[in-house]
């Protein structure tokens, strides 16, 4: 009651319910918008003036002060050139990962502490347990709404900024609750849609963004049993395993990517759904980080390779430097190196890696921790 909370307010719908509890729980409460990306692309504005005001509306209602912070420098640095070189280098990043790293509770909260915060706050699906639980440390839970949960998005988040992290929404298990308390409360931003994709590439789309930042260098679509050269693509770099569409190679049956090179420029791609390529029952992990600052011990655990994807049990095996094997029983499907695979012991989410680049070769591949 009474502590000092900075809460990042997007003009979106949860971070408007979450400044809202915040309010009615009694905390002293300054909302802040973050202005990351107001860069316009071919076709598209940036939405971030309309949401400003959406957040401005959310403030006056709510009876507290809005300021704008500026990190546009600081997330295209951390952000945008992050996502533009990771797939130059033939990788898939998470630009949420990065953000949330660096800008949420990096940027962000060191400023508003340096302002005099007792705490900060967003509109996450997560959970913090600040009592320690049986383990006498902050752990990240995740939310009451296992679809919408965003601690796959937190696994780089350190512990000592959770500490003084509130997460108001994480316990309410619906979006449409979420919603429906919105309106309740006469906020104006309860049909606003979701948020989907990268934010700041907006329905320009992910190839257009990368042709604009990368140069366009043709290379050959390969096909992995045979070798066969099937067609020409703009650049390796536009290509992600497992991805479907936008091969344009005419008729035929629906062709997969199994794995891109980006030096030699070159994108691999079969027709068989059961390919060894597409499959896989261990996945490398590098650039590793446990939120609790010490690594956990080898064994079974939770595993999270997709947002919204299946949790399943693996086995976890931690190397040195900072890297890590994960093992299945059964195989999965493969994991576009650069993504994030987040283990979990139940409902903690104790941290995660970004799935290696491995060397590719027609017909398998092998990667050994060590």
């Amino acid at each position: 009651m009474g502590k000092r909370v900075f809460v990042g307010m997007s003009g979106g719908v949860d971070s408007a319910l979450a400044a809202a509890l915040l309010v009615e729980r009694g905390y002293d409460v300054q909302g802040v918008y973050m202005r990351n990306w107001s860069r316009d692309l071919p076709g598209y504005a940036c939405p971030w003036a309309d949401d400003l005001a959406d957040a401005e509306r959310v403030a006056y209602s709510l009876g507290i002060e809005l300021e704008v912070w500026d990190f546009e420098q600081e997330y295209k640095q951390t952000v945008v050139d992050y996502l533009v070189d990771a797939y130059s280098r033939g990788y898939t990043p998470n630009p949420d990962v990065m953000c949330n790293q660096t800008i949420k509770f990096g940027t962000f909260a060191e400023r508003a502490f340096a302002r005099g915060a007792d705490l900060i706050a967003t509109g996450h699906y997560a959970r913090v347990d600040t009592a320690g639980g049986p383990y006498g440390r902050t752990r990240l839970l995740r939310s009451a709404n296992e679809h919408k949960d965003q601690t796959y998005f937190l696994w780089r988040v350190p512990s000592q900024a959770l500490e003084r992290t509130l997460f108001p929404i994480g316990d309410i298990a619906t979006k449409e609750e979420v919603r429906a308390q919105c309106a309740q409360r006469g906020l104006g931003v309860e049909s606003k849609p979701d948020s989907d994709g990268i934010c700041f590439v907006g329905p320009v789309g992910l190839r257009t963004f990368l042709l604009d930042a990368l140069d366009r260098r043709a290379g050959d679509i390969v096909e992995w049993e045979t070798s066969k050269v099937l067609g020409r693509h703009d650049g390796a770099f536009l290509f992600t395993v497992g991805q479907r569409k936008g091969l344009a190679l005419g008729g035929g049956p629906a062709r997969y990517v199994v794995g891109t090179d980006t030096l030699r420029n070159v994108v691999y791609v079969t027709s068989n759904q059961n390919c060894p390529g597409l499959w896989t029952t261990s996945i490398e992990l590098e650039d590793v980080h446990w939120i609790a600052g010490e690594q956990p011990k080898t064994g079974s655990y939770l595993v999270r390779t997709r947002h919204t994807g299946a949790l399943r049990e693996a086995r976890l095996t931690v190397c040195e430097q900072r890297r890590a094997r994960i093992e299945f029983d059964e195989p999965v499907r493969t994991v576009a190196p650069g993504q994030s695979a987040v283990l979990y012991d139940d409902t903690e989410c104790l941290g995660g890696g970004l799935v290696s680049r491995y060397d590719l070769h027609p017909q398998g591949q092998e990667n050994k921790c060590g």
